[in-house]
């Protein structure tokens, strides 16, 4: 009998807004609008990054990232299919308003749209996050701190940095700016 209330909060957390899509569509003015609805009941049009991927088939997974290997995984393969949705899927959104979400959504599609040359964790004492020199720590192995993606600008020779913060929560690995 107890067995019933168990199963069916199982179900309802299985099939909660984890595995929601969200859309970037662009409004009548121009302006983005990041949502799980579709863009035609918002007035707008779904706005399609470029990419080896299918016009209209989502990618989704069925869980988080639950070891940093596959961390960076998901991360590199946002990048090199240009993805937003897949990076932002590996977010740690708690505790964020609106207007902040809609901000961090378009600098995520900055992130994405720039070339990826590498992913380096970065180590609690390490200067080299902030472009500082490196000073070895003791042999002790302890956990990256933040993910920091090497990228260049468009013209494939400028380097841009972005340095993730490493946060677990819920038995997962998300990212956080």
């Amino acid at each position: 009998m107890k067995t019933r209330p168990i199963a069916l909060l199982l179900f309802l957390c299985a099939s909660g807004p984890a595995c929601a899509e969200v859309r970037h569509c662009v409004a009548g003015d121009g302006t983005s609008v990041f949502t799980d609805r579709r863009c035609e009941d918002i007035g707008a049009v779904q706005r399609r990054a470029p990419g080896p991927a299918a016009p209209g088939a989502p990618v989704r997974r069925d869980s988080c990232p639950r070891t940093l290997q596959d961390l960076v995984f998901e991360v590199t393969t946002a990048v090199d299919t240009r993805d937003v949705n897949r990076l932002a899927g590996v977010y740690g959104w708690s505790g964020m308003s609106n207007s902040a979400g809609y901000a961090l959504m378009d600098r995520l599609q900055a992130i994405v749209a720039r070339p990826l040359v590498d992913v380096v964790p970065v180590y609690p004492g390490e200067a080299s996050a902030t472009g500082g020199d490196y000073f070895p720590q003791t042999t002790t192995r302890r956990a990256p701190v933040a993910l920091r993606l090497e990228q260049t600008l468009a013209n494939g020779t400028t380097p841009s940095r972005t340095v993730f913060g490493l946060r677990r929560g819920f038995g997962c690995w998300w990212v956080t700016l």
